[in-house]
């Protein structure tokens, strides 16, 4: 069975709507990215089987998962890109409200990740991957 977290909640379940939005798009547009083949296996999955998808899709989920935990570059962007991404999500619990406040934040991240993929793929690039 699974035992009880404890601790407090993950932050994902306090967020709603567009701040959770705007959060899961900056991650999705990442993994769009490097991982897009198992990405679209797993979309794929999910339309042709609207009722058994949690099912029938968890595999592919799987993959998508192992994907991004696994990428060099995405793994580079978490550890360097850790500071203005907690500096997003503590914007987020104070503006819950309005999270318009926290777009300079978002684009901070994102700039962030940018650099980290530039320089990441340079570096592959070089190495002859």
């Amino acid at each position: 069975g699974w035992a009880e977290p404890t601790g407090p909640a993950p932050l994902v379940t306090l967020w709603s709507g567009p701040e959770l939005l705007a959060a899961m798009q900056a991650a999705f547009e990442i993994t769009t990215r490097y991982c897009s083949k198992e990405m679209e296996a797993y979309g794929q999955c999910v339309a042709s089987n609207p009722s058994s998808w949690q099912a029938d899709c968890h595999q592919l989920k799987t993959r998508v998962a192992q994907c991004t935990s696994s990428h060099p570059v995405i793994q580079k962007v978490r550890a360097e890109c850790a500071e203005p991404f907690l500096a997003f999500e503590q914007c987020l619990k104070q503006n819950q409200t309005s999270v318009t406040n926290c777009a300079d934040h978002v684009n901070e991240f994102l700039a962030c990740a940018d650099k980290v993929k530039v320089s990441t793929l340079g570096e592959a690039v070089r190495q002859g991957m």
